[in-house]
């Protein structure tokens, strides 16, 4: 599978950070068949989370996959990564060949429509290697991203397409927010694909 482009992306961010979106990386095609696969072949559970207090269960679905059984917590709950499937090995060397890092483990979300979103987050826990690059590849319905200034509260936002590649890297995490605002008028699945570099505290 040979990708779209090799062109190296402008930073989107003013400050603070640096944020690359490479635009569609793949075929449609691909894009198709890799959505299809993903949607079929992964272990898909409800995302859960601890909100003052109480277990909160979500509609949008999660995987976890990586080189070891990562411990990942977050939202006061850990996940165990799974191993690699043939599938998510594939994507995980394509989206090095433009980042140029060995990425380690993937968290996958699964949005079943635009119904289901992501609130304001930075992906800072500590178990993340600080200041590594995080990809984000898109599969499926087209979704708007946005990034927030934690002080200065500037935003920006963005639509990121099927079968592309957003990189966050250097303060980005430590300066920023990011979230995906929830669509009523989206009724196709979206995955996006995070690869990441873990600590290997063995």
């Amino acid at each position: 599978m040979a990708p779209l482009t090799t062109q190296l992306p402008v930073n989107i961010l003013p400050a603070d950070g640096d944020v690359r979106y490479f635009g569609k990386v793949i075929p449609p095609k691909d894009s198709l068949r890799y959505l299809d696969a993903l949607l079929n072949t992964i272990a898909w559970k409800s995302d859960e989370a601890i909100m003052f207090g109480k277990r909160i269960i979500t509609k949008r679905a999660f995987a976890w996959y990586g080189d070891l059984d990562y411990a990942y917590t977050y939202s006061k709950i850990t996940k165990r990564a799974l191993p690699w499937t043939r599938e998510l090995i594939e994507l995980r060397d394509l989206v090095t060949s433009f980042c140029g890092v060995r990425f380690n483990s993937c968290l996958l979300n699964l949005y079943h429509t635009g119904e289901e979103g992501m609130a304001w987050h930075s992906d800072d826990e500590k178990m993340l290697k600080e200041n590594a690059p995080i990809a984000s590849f898109s599969l499926g319905a087209e979704r708007k991203f946005c990034l927030k200034h934690r002080h200065t509260r500037e935003t920006i936002s963005l639509m990121l397409e099927n079968g592309s590649l957003l990189e966050m890297k250097g303060s980005t995490q430590k300066n920023w927010w990011h979230c995906l605002p929830k669509s009523k008028k989206i009724g196709q699945p979206r995955i996006n694909l995070t690869f990441r570099v873990m600590v290997d505290s063995k």
